[in-house]
């Protein structure tokens, strides 16, 4: 069961991506709740940079896992990606845009919205 879904600005959560589909239920939306291990709460716009960096800490998203239903990411691609691993990437400077409309409201119990604020994509 899906926790109630609002953005980080206590709004309806807005879809971040269907191409490819993105989400922890692969709904596009940073949904999350009991089922979702990792909170996948941050709608990101991931880099090269940011993709080496999740590859160094263990989690290959640029990798095809057909059995999670799930492709490899590129550059550009919009994503659902761990709050944790965000937060870790800002902490080295790698944190990608952040879509925040499309952002779960959970993600505020890893990071203020003053640093989200920063790194909205327009």
């Amino acid at each position: 069961m899906k926790e109630k879904s609002l953005n980080v600005y206590g709004k309806p959560l807005q879809i971040c991506g269907y191409d490819p589909i993105t989400g922890a239920f692969r709904d596009g939306c940073c949904n999350t709740g009991p089922g979702d291990i990792g909170t996948h709460t941050v709608c990101a716009i991931v880099s090269d940079e940011f993709l080496e960096f999740s590859k160094s800490r263990g989690n290959d998203l640029t990798k095809d896992y057909p059995e999670y239903n799930f492709k490899g990411l590129k550059d550009g691609d919009r994503w659902c990606l761990c709050a944790s691993r965000w937060v870790e990437a800002y902490e080295v400077g790698l944190a990608p845009p952040v879509i925040l409309e499309s952002t779960h409201i959970n993600t505020l119990k890893f990071v203020s919205i003053q640093i989200l604020e920063k790194f909205k994509f327009e």
